[in-house]
């Protein structure tokens, strides 16, 4: 297999484009990172369960901090030693899974109820 050779962005790259793109991420020791916090450990699997699948059908993989109420997850592209193109398309993607709420687009789906602590999911931002 050939190595093929992957932009990597500057710093100051990094954090214009998760400013403008991913406000809820940010970039730390050269990682761009986002803490998803959850009503606990029911949900935070669910969480961890959906980044595993989105990362290994991507086949990029991230590091994950898991915890009873919370998932970190980290992205960096090991092979080209920074952020590429390939942190910013998982990124973008789980955002848009885990941020996910049908009641909001008017469908026939409604989604997990947030007025009954027992159905309680993620801690959306909005």
């Amino acid at each position: 297999m050939s190595e093929i050779t992957e932009r990597v962005y500057t710093e100051a790259e990094i954090n214009t484009r998760l400013a403008a793109e991913l406000p809820h991420w940010y970039y730390e020791d050269g990682w761009i990172r986002r803490k998803y916090k959850t009503s606990g450990w029911k949900a935070t699997l669910m969480v961890v369960n959906t980044v595993g699948h989105l990362a290994e059908a991507a086949w990029h993989h991230p590091d994950l901090t898991v915890s009873y109420a919370f998932v970190i997850v980290k992205l960096c592209t090991h092979t080209a030693k920074g952020i590429t193109d390939k942190d910013w398309e998982l990124a973008r993607k789980i955002e848009s899974v885990i941020q996910w709420q049908p009641a909001q687009e008017g469908g026939a789906l409604e989604g997990t109820p947030n007025d009954d602590a027992r159905f309680k999911y993620l801690k959306y931002d909005n």
